[in-house]
Formats: structure tokens, C-alpha cells, sequence
């Protein structure tokens, strides 16, 4: 069995090329549009991974890492910040909200099929 990812951005074009890369490497895919959709998908799909755009409608990002690590029953979800966000205090903010590992765009779809391995356990 595939293990789920849940993709979680704003912007349509990203949706699409990460759809697209995460299910040529073997994952299943869920795709949110804004955070309380990413919220309602977590819930009901539980992923292994949410890969987490910081800047959504509705709820942000770091809101939807704040509400998954604060629910018993989501916290072992592993979550991956992708953003254009980079500056050192949103990725401290990122990480200490209890986000995983923190990628910012643009990236390296290598580096992100990499680091997508090594945080589900599956790093070859």
C-alpha cells in the first residue's frame, strides 16, 4: 500500500506539478485548496504527510500545524512547510509551531522527493 500525502496550496499550477510528482514516485495524493479544506482532508484522510503552503486563505499554514499538533489523534502526522517565506523568523516560527522540516520555493524537485522520503521513514 501507497502512503498518503496531502497537498495543501493555494496556487493551482503548484497543485498540479506536485500532484503530478508525488504520484510518479508511488504516493497517493489528496489535494487541499486553502487551510480549512487542508484541515477537513487531515482529518478525514489521515496522511502520513501534509506538504503545507504557509500562505492560504482561510487558515494559514502555520494555523493548520498549530491545530494538527494540538489534536491527539493527528500529532503523529508529519509536516513539511513549503513556502516563499524564507525568511530565519518564519522558519523558526515553522518549526517551533511543530512543523517537521521547512522547504522554501522555488526548490529542487529532487530535494523535495528526497526530503518527502526521509521524512516518511522511506530514504533510500
Amino acid at each position: 500500500m501507497s502512503q498518503k500525502i496531502l497537498i495543501a496550496d493555494d496556487e493551482p499550477n503548484i497543485l498540479i506539478s506536485l500532484e503530478f510528482l508525488m504520484k510518479r514516485e508511488g504516493f497517493e495524493v489528496v489535494l487541499a485548496r486553502d487551510g480549512q479544506e487542508a484541515m477537513d482532508a487531515i482529518a478525514r484522510e489521515r496522511p502520513a504527510l501534509v506538504l503545507l503552503d504557509v500562505m492560504m486563505p482561510i487558515k494559514t499554514g502555520f494555523d493548520v500545524c498549530c491545530e494538527v499538533r494540538a489534536n491527539e489523534n493527528l500529532r503523529d502526522i508529519r509536516i513539511l512547510l513549503l513556502t516563499a517565506k524564507g525568511r530565519d523568523t518564519d522558519v523558526a516560527k515553522g518549526l517551533a509551531l511543530g512543523a517537521n522540516a521547512y522547504m522554501t520555493k522555488p526548490f529542487s524537485t529532487k530535494e523535495l522527493v528526497q526530503k518527502v522520503r526521509e521524512l516518511l521513514g522511506a530514504a533510500s
